[in-house]
């Protein structure tokens, strides 16, 4: 299902007045997101990392924990007001700004 990042805030705002009866406050999907992410870190500890997978986290799916961090993440942005289209689009113009030139004259990531 292809949709964008406004449509994706709207479905998931849809989806929390009905099956989610409400939003937890922004308080507790702060905490929730931090769950979520240090779950993300995880795996990519394991996956990725030094550390290895104990039986009970070979069934992980990166993807759906991504996915997590993401609603979560739209939760709040709902929450508070803020469009996460708009949002991403000013903090590309800001980056290709502040960092035109700074990756590039970067000796550590030249090969």
């Amino acid at each position: 299902m292809d949709m964008t990042i406004k449509e994706a805030q709207a479905l998931i705002d849809k989806w929390i007045s009905t099956t989610g009866v409400r939003y937890f406050n922004e308080l507790t999907n702060t905490a929730i997101l931090m769950e979520e992410v240090g779950e993300v870190a995880r795996i990519m500890a394991r996956k990725y990392g030094e550390q290895s997978f104990k039986k009970s986290d070979e069934q992980v799916d990166l993807a759906d924990e991504m996915a997590d961090v993401l609603f979560v993440l739209m939760c709040l942005a709902n929450q508070t007001g803020i469009d996460l289209t708009e949002a991403l689009a000013k903090n590309l113009e800001k980056k290709s700004i502040r960092d035109a030139e700074r990756h590039l004259n970067n000796d550590k990531l030249k090969s």
